[in-house]
């Protein structure tokens, strides 16, 4: 394991790099080996893993985690949810074709991820095949993560959990109210939430920023037997896109907007809601930063049980490296930001 981390921190992709560092003795002294093992040593490796064993990997970086948490002494956490697509080959185990707009026909593993905005690091991962829905499996992702915050915090940290509207399921709204966290998620556009009812009957809309304004209501979904407070955003945009429902609802010379809608049990004004959920896009730059740094779209077997170890050790060595960031006295401190 301490090779494959060693390998992901010196930015190394590929497990026939290792190669290059059987003679050296630095990198040696770092695994504590006398002689780095053979690329197919690794991989015969990485084959042993099972879901028992997965299990213990996941643990080990949520205890680095939460040990970190405790000596930041966090208050609050605002964990993002979302999935990212990661290509494979054709012969890869469990890889399916996907909704890749990009590559629809290449076969891609579609993981899991629980981001932590305030440090940056990946609280956890579950890898999927790459044909299924963004949520799904993420009624048991999100409860066994929030009972394993639970058991190791209790209720003097703050949980407040941020995603897109392919996780605006029932099911997960429920479970968010049940185990007391907040949340703020965006909703569908969809005929049966009512959103675009409630736009088309709004006259009047409150300024929030320059070129964005909203309004606030409550959305009855009697289906889910559901009250949610919205807030609806629109932003004035320079041109038409497929978000833009102002031919429909207003004047064409009132020009082009983009529209949004958060539902949240959070006790924010618009304005501050807005840029909280603004904040969900540094989740992509952490996603670029392991794609581009620590590997994680590397598929180095054909194995799926392999593969998302590789994945769990990518996002450990990722985290780990944060970690050293965070201890060191050359790591700049960010105050929290409305984002």
């Amino acid at each position: 394991m301490v090779v494959v981390i060693g390998l992901l921190l010196d930015g190394a992709r590929r497990l026939k790099q290792l190669r290059y560092y059987a003679h050296d003795p630095l990198f040696g002294r770092l695994c504590g080996l006398a002689r780095i093992p053979a690329d197919r040593t690794v991989v015969k490796w990485l084959k042993e893993f099972t879901q028992a064993s997965l299990a213990a990997l996941v643990r080990i970086n949520s205890e680095l985690l939460y040990d970190q948490i405790r000596e930041l002494g966090l208050r609050r956490l605002t964990i993002d949810i979302d999935g990212t697509v990661i290509r494979t080959g054709n012969k890869v185990a469990w890889a399916m074709h996907g909704f890749n707009p990009h590559h629809p026909k290449d076969p891609s593993y579609y993981p899991l991820l629980a981001h932590l905005a305030q440090t940056g690091q990946i609280l956890r991962l579950k890898n999927r095949p790459g044909n299924v829905h963004d949520s799904k499996g993420a009624e048991a992702f999100l409860r066994e993560l929030i009972d394993e915050l639970r058991a190791r915090f209790g209720r003097s940290v703050t949980l407040e959990f941020r995603m897109d509207a392919a996780f605006f399921q029932e099911n997960l709204l429920k479970l968010l109210e049940r185990r007391g966290c907040f949340y703020a998620l965006k909703v569908p556009f969809c005929q049966w939430t009512g959103v675009r009812a409630a736009v088309a009957a709004q006259p009047r809309w409150a300024p929030v920023q320059p070129q964005i304004t909203c309004f606030e209501t409550q959305l009855q979904l009697k289906v889910w037997e559901l009250e949610l407070h919205v807030v609806v955003f629109r932003k004035r945009v320079a041109h038409e896109s497929r978000r833009n429902y102002q031919l429909d609802l207003f004047s064409p010379d009132d020009g082009h907007f983009e529209y949004s809608a958060v539902a949240t049990n959070l006790r924010l004004a618009p304005r501050p809601l807005w840029n909280f959920m603004a904040g969900r896009g540094a989740q992509e730059k952490t996603f670029a930063e392991l794609k581009g740094e620590f590997a994680l779209d590397a598929v180095p077997t054909n194995h799926y049980a392999a593969n998302s170890a590789w994945q769990q050790l990518s996002i450990l060595a990722h985290n780990l490296a944060i970690g050293f960031q965070l201890h060191s006295n050359l790591a700049t401190s960010k105050p929290p930001t409305a984002k």
